[in-house]
């Protein structure tokens, strides 16, 4: 779906046009001009109703539909203004049901418009109470990734998309092949979410190795468990050494067995850069799925025999939103580019509400890191 017509119309006359049905290909007659407010309030209210009407069709199809998958981008007017739109009515049709979004963050270097730190604020704050589990995708850190480790000097867009496919496609592989621990989609949420609200997991993916290089280094399970843990594959940029694990999710497909893990895992836990909190017991949530890797043919990436996705619930991605909050604030401050959104049948106060709500989140993310068993801390915090 997009609300621009010209980026579905790529879709249609692209060479995997024939991997969707020409119904399911939803667009405008013109865009959200990066503005949450047109997504959600004027143009966003003209498709609505098609896209619900194309999603009961699917869902129609299903014997026992499990959720929904919502792929969108923060920063623009459709993928923040729309998807929180769809996100509100699903949640009234289809009430029970468990939704899982995919979330592109804006990065701090790599920007496609000004007003992106307002879009994601507004979205984060509408979908909030809306979505199960949101995975964060940061595109600075992906960018990163495709430099360093796939010698890409300028990686386009479609190498972007493809590394996060190899993550999506491990996230969802247990729900589409056989392994030893499978995993479904509402075990995530039940191991990766303490709380209502704190479900933004930490994704990391490795290997990431390119095609030239695969045939010198087979990675063995003990590697790429080690490679999950370094902040370079990480696909949000912040430190999860600054922060304190709540829940940790590791997900491995292909050739790996049930003793590689432990032992990987037990090194693991030795080492002091890794802190759970104290209330939450150092257990890490196994997932193996027999189906290896698979990459698009003529891809940058390497056919590797195993892998290992990730998912761990940290309060370091609080980093993520301290930041964009601070980008809010910048502008709101002088009240920069507000009149556009004003304009679209949005309130001000709208603004004021999101932000709040912003910094409930923050404030949450420090609580839940606090020790529990010291009560000095507490004291000190209630003063102030």
């Amino acid at each position: 779906v997009d609300l621009d017509p010209s980026v579905v119309d790529v879709v249609r006359g692209g060479s995997y046009r024939h991997l969707f049905h020409p119904e399911q290909l939803i667009s405008g007659k013109e865009d959200a001009a990066n503005n949450y407010a047109r997504g959600h309030y004027t143009i966003g209210k003209e498709i609505i109703d098609t896209v619900l009407d194309r999603v009961r069709k699917l869902t129609d199809q299903c014997c026992g539909l499990q959720g929904f998958l919502v792929f969108h981008s923060f920063g623009g007017g459709t993928g923040s203004g729309f998807t929180a739109l769809l996100m509100e009515r699903l949640s009234v049709e289809y009430g029970k049901k468990s939704k899982l979004e995919f979330a592109i963050y804006p990065s701090p270097s790599v920007s496609s418009s000004v007003v992106e730190p307002y879009n994601s604020i507004l979205t984060t704050h509408t979908t909030l109470e809306h979505t199960d589990c949101t995975f964060m995708v940061d595109n600075e850190a992906i960018y990163e990734i495709c430099r360093r480790n796939l010698n890409i000097e300028q990686p386009s867009f479609v190498n972007l998309n493809r590394l996060v496919g190899q993550i999506v496609s491990s996230i969802t592989a247990s729900l589409r092949f056989d392994g030893a621990l499978n995993v479904d989609l509402t075990e995530f949420q039940t191991n990766l979410v303490p709380y209502p609200r704190i479900h933004f997991p930490l994704v990391t993916y490795a290997p990431v190795i390119s095609r030239d290089k695969a045939f010198h280094e087979p990675m063995t399970v003990a590697d790429i468990t080690n490679s999950s843990f370094d902040p370079a594959n990480q696909l949000v940029k912040c430190d999860p050494r600054n922060g304190k694990y709540m829940a940790c999710c590791l997900l491995y497909r292909g050739d790996v067995v049930p003793k590689d893990v432990q032992s990987a895992i037990a090194a693991i836990k030795t080492r002091r850069s890794v802190q759970f909190v104290d209330w939450c017991p150092t257990g890490f949530k196994v997932g193996i799925n027999y189906q290896p890797p698979t990459v698009v043919p003529e891809g940058d990436l390497a056919k590797v025999s195993r892998a290992v996705c990730m998912l761990s619930n940290t309060t370091a991605i609080a980093e993520a939103w301290i930041r964009l909050d601070h980008k809010f604030d910048l502008m709101y401050s002088k009240r920069a580019f507000v009149h556009w959104y004003v304009g679209e049948g949005m309130e001000e106060g709208e603004f004021l509400e999101a932000r709040e709500d912003m910094s409930a989140l923050e404030k949450d993310y420090e609580e839940v890191g606090m020790d529990s068993a010291d009560p000095g801390e507490e004291d000190s915090d209630t003063e102030y």
